[in-house]
């Protein structure tokens, strides 16, 4: 086999090849960008290069050996984060991110699984979080964190070059380590609680990149902005793949500086997730309400001229009302974001047709993908060009991947099985169920079940495991139903119950900025939402809402009944996976006492 050296600047064939690749194409002077002391600072491309061999250097120096597992805890994208990745890959080490809202338990199978060498953390709170827990664990790792000047600071990203000899030695490491080498161990227990370790190679990563290269809007010259948890799979290789288009990539400060973020960076992309998109759609709606009747009247027409938006379209009236209506109300998000932004990408969840509708009308044109760790991560994405893009969809298959759907029954839904050089090698140490996630024939088992609609756009449906049926013998998928329901304005998380049950019922998260709003407009005192829930106006609002969106379905898809939890499920209780999806079994468990008594 002949030898990868970093100097063949052509093509990228393993990660960190993309430095080398930006730098011969289009030598970004300001390839990664971080703010500190009031003002983005910047690392050319050749500076990232320099910094990153000299980590890499030193991690040789230590006597880590390739192979050797180096755990991440961060929270947000940074440029130092992508230094530190560079540098392990270049060495030979395989990086395991943590997410920072691990439970003790994933955090004990984790270290244990990789018996990893060294945690560096992204903060001091985490650093201490981490030390007392390996502590209790009596697991031996060397811990660090990213908090310049704070004790437990790991050094080493102060380096600023590598000196001649350490880079001849780290030349012939770099150079023996190939494609289909362990690019990095990500952990994923989804909703079934149970941590395994997705292996994904430099192949699966590059080759999902490259797929993207030529049907993203972006050139050299554009900005990025990055906000999302770099322990995802999604915007870590949305970073690398900022890199090899030679945008500069500006990374967000904290998710209380968003709004300053935009507003300085004046960004052309990002990517993001539905939720940052529904906040936004709920920030809208809460103002319309503090507004006088004109503009309330004035802004609700708009927001209903953006739901019909079609891209494409030549229909001439609904031009101008969608003109006008961007006018008058709906270019005001795209000013909050900055004014220049003009695409997003949304994945990791299912985003609402009419959110991504009134985004595009604004001119931040919003496409859906999908996609999952275990497929580095991207299999499907809707396009920018117009026809290209189906809302409601997650667009059509990448180059390079295939799909079929196993079993399709009358309406063509079946399980979607995936296959290409974006799938994973495996689970780490769990050969068991490496073998039962694919096919004999060697096609990857999602566990999404979906369809193929307009002859070649990918909907998905529901997760495979989540469909149930009821007690009167009818199949539920429930992700469509919930998705629905959350339309309201009143309902932030939904989940569907109905397991063996004779009717359908559901767990219902209220928007208690919005509810507030609502109660003070109709002379309701408001007290805490521990007491509200329990208030005989809201359950009587909530039934309205309720009512009014089941008369859309047949009567065994409809709410029978309900329960307003008090408090928002969240990642620290284990009640939403990462991606924010509810985790059904931990949530039925919770709440078991209020389900069985609305069937009594």
């Amino acid at each position: 086999m002949a030898k990868l050296t970093r100097k063949s600047s052509g093509n990228f064939l393993r990660v960190f090849d993309i430095p080398t690749y930006q730098q011969s194409k289009y030598s970004n002077e300001r390839a990664l960008n971080y703010y500190s002391n009031g003002k983005w600072h910047g690392y050319s491309i050749v500076k990232v290069q320099e910094k990153a061999e000299a980590i890499a250097c030193w991690f040789v120096q230590q006597g880590y050996q390739k192979g050797d597992k180096i755990i991440f805890v961060p929270v947000m994208g940074s440029a130092d984060w992508v230094l530190l990745d560079l540098a392990c890959q270049q060495a030979g080490l395989v990086v395991v991110p943590v997410h920072p809202t691990s439970q003790p338990s994933e955090i004990e199978v984790i270290f244990r699984e990789t018996q990893a060498r060294l945690c560096i953390t992204a903060d001091t709170g985490l650093y201490f979080k981490f030390t007392t827990e390996l502590n209790r664990l009596e697991i031996t790792a060397d811990l660090h964190h990213l908090q310049s000047g704070e004790k437990g600071f790991f050094k080493p990203l102060t380096l600023e070059r590598a000196v001649h000899d350490d880079s001849i030695r780290l030349d012939a490491i770099r150079n023996a380590i190939t494609e289909d080498d362990v690019f990095t161990i990500l952990y994923t227990s989804g909703s079934s609680g149970i941590p395994k370790g997705v292996m994904l190679s430099h192949r699966n990563v590059v080759s999902s990149i490259k797929s993207i290269l030529t049907l993203l809007p972006l050139e050299p010259h554009h900005k990025a902005l990055s906000f999302l948890p770099f322990s995802h799979i999604f915007e870590r290789v949305a970073s690398y793949s900022y890199m090899a288009f030679g945008v500069s990539v500006y990374f967000s400060q904290n998710k209380d500086t968003f709004a300053h973020d935009f507003r300085t960076v004046r960004p052309h992309f990002c990517t993001s997730v539905p939720r940052v998109l529904e906040k936004m759609y709920d920030f809208m709606l809460e103002k319309t309400l503090q507004r006088n009747w004109l503009k309330r009247k004035v802004i609700r027409w708009a927001m209903e001229a953006g739901k019909q938006y079609r891209p494409g379209t030549l229909k001439p009236m609904l031009l101008l009302k969608l003109a006008i209506a961007r006018v008058l109300v709906l270019s005001q998000w795209r000013k909050k974001l900055g004014g220049r932004i003009r695409y997003m990408v949304v994945g990791a969840a299912s985003l609402r047709p009419e959110i991504g509708k009134l985004f595009s009308a604004s001119g931040i044109f919003v496409v859906e993908g999908y996609g999952m760790t275990e497929t580095a991560p991207f299999i499907s994405v809707n396009r920018f060009e117009p026809g290209l893009n189906r809302f409601g969809t997650v667009g059509m298959v990448l180059p390079g991947v295939e799909i079929k759907i196993d079993s399709p029954n009358e309406e063509g839904e079946g399980e979607i099985l995936v296959k290409g050089d974006n799938v994973m090698k495996g689970y780490y140490k769990r050969p068991e169920l490496t073998e039962a996630a694919f096919t004999p024939d060697g096609w990857f088992r999602t566990g999404d079940v979906g369809k193929f609609v307009y002859k070649r756009f990918l909907k998905i449906t529901d997760r495979k495991k989540d469909i149930f049926k009821t007690s009167v013998g009818k199949y539920i998928a429930p992700l469509p139903l919930q998705n629905y329901f959350m339309q309201s304005s009143f309902i932030q998380r939904c989940l569907i119950i109905g397991f063996q049950r004779p009717y359908l019922t559901a767990l219902i998260v209220p928007n208690f900025e919005w509810l507030e709003l609502w109660c003070t407009q109709e002379g309701i005192h408001w007290t805490a939402p521990e007491f509200m829930v329990y208030n005989i106006k809201v359950r009587e609002k909530f039934e309205q809402e309720i009512d009014l969106l089941n008369e859309e379905f047949p009567n065994y898809q409809r709410i029978k009944d309900f329960i307003l939890c008090h408090q928002d499920w969240t990642i620290e209780s284990g009640e939403l996976t990462t991606t924010l999806k509810p985790v059904r079994h931990l949530l039925m468990e919770h709440y078991q006492k209020e389900i069985d008594r609305m069937y009594d």
